[in-house]
């Protein structure tokens, strides 16, 4: 029997480096880690190293040496901010990715766990969507240099097991979501820019929201702490070279997504579609059986249950901001 994240052993005397750990799903992992007793975690924040120049990725190394690397360190967003700067995404997660990756190996790192994302499964396959067909096609347009350069940390680590004997594995997440989250609307992903837009809507009065494409593309989220344990549980307990998917197995169209947090949101106005925007891939559901199997990973968070958090974490730090301010919401 796989034990939970909070009670890990195998980790805890170990050096940890988790790049990222500063950011939404790195400040969770983190949290898991010192739960579990991890007493030497190093999180180098962005201001101090650039992980896009090699001189910085290697001062990291000097600083942190470590045992173990969580790569979650990563450039990304919803579908409006992949559309404007894909060379951005793509330059950026590459060289971050090349570069800690490479470093590891070249001193000694144990285990380096890189985090890739469902944007790297092609278009159009079956779903749910299984580790094998990640390569059966080209990515969605829309978010395909995110996802290529996501899917490269993969062949890496591949490559540098077969040549080094290098310890990398591979986790595909789908869209996580929860307390944290990012809510700017211009690089946010949907669910925290859907409770953004109901919530505020409703404090202010507003008619309606709108929301981008059909309402008929359909999408799985994780909840954020959910998403914390798989990487824990991951780091501890696999060493394969195959990627393996973390998500919940659930799938909900946008359409449902917008009712279910109006419903909880108490917004209820008009919901415009513009359908001159993109719904991106038509639909994204994980088969997650691997995961169970190869290191004891199911989701606990029912998706109503994360919802009503994370509308209660947004009006939390609406109603504090306000106060800040001295506005009134």
């Amino acid at each position: 029997m796989f034990r939970s994240v909070y009670r890990m052993s195998g980790l805890a005397d170990k050096r940890i480096v988790v790049t990222g750990g500063g950011g939404f799903l790195g400040s969770h992992v983190v949290q898991k880690l010192t739960a579990a007793g991890c007493h030497t975690i190093f999180v180098p924040r962005s201001a101090q190293y650039d992980l896009t120049r090699m001189a910085d990725v290697l001062r990291m190394y000097d600083d942190a040496r470590p045992e173990i690397v969580i790569h979650l360190a990563a450039k990304g967003g919803g579908i409006g901010l992949n559309r404007e700067r894909p060379g951005e995404l793509f330059r950026d997660n590459i060289l971050m990715g090349v570069q800690v990756m490479e470093q590891a190996r070249l001193q000694g790192v144990e285990k380096f766990v890189a985090i890739g994302s469902v944007c790297a499964y092609p278009k159009f396959i079956p779903i749910p969507f299984k580790e094998e067909d990640l390569w059966e096609g080209y990515p969605e347009e829309t978010n395909a240099p995110y996802g290529l350069a996501k899917k490269m940390l993969l062949v890496q680590g591949q490559a540098y097991r077969q040549q080094y004997g290098f310890n990398a594995i591979h986790l595909l997440l789908v869209n996580l979501y929860g307390p944290g989250d990012n809510i700017d609307l211009e690089a946010s992903h949907v669910i925290p820019a859907l409770i953004k837009k109901c919530v505020d809507a409703v404090e202010t009065g507003g008619p309606e929201i709108v929301v981008w494409g059909t309402g008929n593309a359909s999408r799985e989220f994780l909840y954020v702490e959910d998403a914390a344990e798989a990487v824990g549980l991951a780091t501890e307990h696999f060493d394969g070279a195959e990627p393996v998917n973390v998500g919940s197995g659930h799938e909900v169209t946008t359409r449902e997504l917008v009712s279910l947090i109006a419903r909880r949101t108490g917004f209820q106005g008009r919901i415009v579609w513009d359908t001159s925007k993109p719904d991106g891939q038509p639909r994204r559901c994980l088969d997650v059986s691997k995961a169970e199997r190869l290191f004891g990973f199911r989701a606990r968070t029912p998706l109503e249950e994360g919802l009503e958090r994370s509308i209660a974490w947004y009006r939390a730090q609406r109603a504090a901001l306000a106060a800040t301010s001295g506005t009134q919401t």
